[in-house]
Protein backbone atom coordinates (compact mmCIF):
# COMPACT_ATOMS: atom_id res chain seq x y z
CA UNK A 1 0.00 0.00 0.00
CA UNK A 2 1.28 3.45 -0.94
CA UNK A 3 0.92 5.99 1.91
CA UNK A 4 2.08 9.64 1.52
CA UNK A 5 2.05 12.42 4.13
CA UNK A 6 -0.60 15.04 3.31
CA UNK A 7 -1.10 17.34 6.32
CA UNK A 8 -1.32 17.80 10.05
CA UNK A 9 -4.73 18.78 11.37
CA UNK A 10 -4.88 21.04 14.40
CA UNK A 11 -8.11 21.64 16.30
CA UNK A 12 -9.08 25.23 16.97
CA UNK A 13 -12.04 27.11 18.41
CA UNK A 14 -11.27 30.24 16.36
CA UNK A 15 -12.77 30.89 12.93
CA UNK A 16 -10.05 30.74 10.27
CA UNK A 17 -9.82 32.51 6.90
CA UNK A 18 -11.14 30.49 3.94
CA UNK A 19 -12.71 27.70 6.00
CA UNK A 20 -14.72 25.07 4.16
CA UNK A 21 -17.73 23.47 5.85
CA UNK A 22 -18.06 19.68 5.74
CA UNK A 23 -21.75 19.18 6.46
CA UNK A 24 -21.86 15.40 7.13
CA UNK A 25 -19.54 15.78 10.13
CA UNK A 26 -20.24 19.42 11.06
CA UNK A 27 -16.62 20.53 10.75
CA UNK A 28 -14.94 23.60 9.32
CA UNK A 29 -11.50 22.96 7.82
CA UNK A 30 -8.89 24.98 5.99
CA UNK A 31 -6.99 23.88 2.89
CA UNK A 32 -3.72 22.29 4.04
CA UNK A 33 -2.29 22.79 0.55
CA UNK A 34 -2.56 26.55 1.07
CA UNK A 35 -0.30 26.32 4.14
CA UNK A 36 3.47 26.35 3.73
CA UNK A 37 3.74 23.64 6.39
CA UNK A 38 0.63 21.68 5.37
CA UNK A 39 -1.44 22.67 8.39
CA UNK A 40 -5.18 22.11 8.29
CA UNK A 41 -7.12 23.98 10.97
CA UNK A 42 -10.16 22.01 12.19
CA UNK A 43 -13.09 23.62 13.99
CA UNK A 44 -16.01 21.48 15.16
CA UNK A 45 -19.53 22.85 15.16
CA UNK A 46 -21.78 22.09 18.12
CA UNK A 47 -23.31 18.66 17.63
CA UNK A 48 -20.50 17.34 15.42
CA UNK A 49 -20.64 13.54 15.39
CA UNK A 50 -16.85 13.27 15.20
CA UNK A 51 -15.19 11.53 18.16
CA UNK A 52 -13.80 13.73 20.92
CA UNK A 53 -10.29 12.53 20.01
CA UNK A 54 -10.60 13.94 16.47
CA UNK A 55 -12.18 17.20 17.65
CA UNK A 56 -9.62 17.89 20.39
CA UNK A 57 -6.34 16.20 19.35
CA UNK A 58 -4.04 17.04 16.44
CA UNK A 59 -3.95 14.40 13.73
CA UNK A 60 -1.63 13.46 10.91
CA UNK A 61 -3.12 12.66 7.50
CA UNK A 62 -1.91 10.46 4.67
CA UNK A 63 -3.17 9.88 1.17
CA UNK A 64 -3.61 6.21 0.33
CA UNK A 65 -4.34 4.33 -2.88
CA UNK A 66 -6.93 2.04 -1.30
CA UNK A 67 -8.83 3.19 1.78
CA UNK A 68 -10.24 -0.26 2.53
CA UNK A 69 -6.78 -1.78 2.42
CA UNK A 70 -5.36 0.98 4.66
CA UNK A 71 -8.08 0.38 7.28
CA UNK A 72 -7.72 -3.41 7.37
CA UNK A 73 -6.79 -4.57 10.86
CA UNK A 74 -6.79 -1.03 12.29
CA UNK A 75 -8.89 0.49 15.07
CA UNK A 76 -11.31 2.55 12.94
CA UNK A 77 -12.83 5.47 14.86
CA UNK A 78 -14.49 7.22 11.88
CA UNK A 79 -15.76 5.03 9.06
CA UNK A 80 -15.15 6.15 5.47
CA UNK A 81 -17.27 9.05 4.25
CA UNK A 82 -17.14 11.43 1.32
CA UNK A 83 -15.83 14.68 2.83
CA UNK A 84 -15.84 16.51 -0.50
CA UNK A 85 -16.65 15.42 -4.02
CA UNK A 86 -14.06 12.81 -4.92
CA UNK A 87 -12.41 12.70 -1.49
CA UNK A 88 -13.09 9.81 0.87
CA UNK A 89 -11.65 9.94 4.39
CA UNK A 90 -11.58 7.77 7.50
CA UNK A 91 -9.84 7.97 10.86
CA UNK A 92 -8.04 5.30 12.81
CA UNK A 93 -6.53 5.44 16.27
CA UNK A 94 -2.93 4.59 17.06
CA UNK A 95 -2.32 4.77 20.79
CA UNK A 96 -3.82 8.10 21.80
CA UNK A 97 -3.45 9.69 18.35
CA UNK A 98 -6.00 9.99 15.56
CA UNK A 99 -4.68 9.28 12.06
CA UNK A 100 -6.56 10.31 8.91
CA UNK A 101 -6.44 8.33 5.70
CA UNK A 102 -7.56 10.06 2.50
CA UNK A 103 -8.38 8.48 -0.86
CA UNK A 104 -8.92 10.73 -3.87
CA UNK A 105 -11.10 9.35 -6.65
CA UNK A 106 -9.21 8.31 -9.71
Amino acid sequence: MNKVFHHIGIPTTQQQPNEVYIAPVKLYVTDANASEHHIEWVRAEAGSPMPYLVKKTAHVAYTVDDLDEALAGKKVIVKPFEAMKGLWVAFIQEGEAPIEYMEFSK
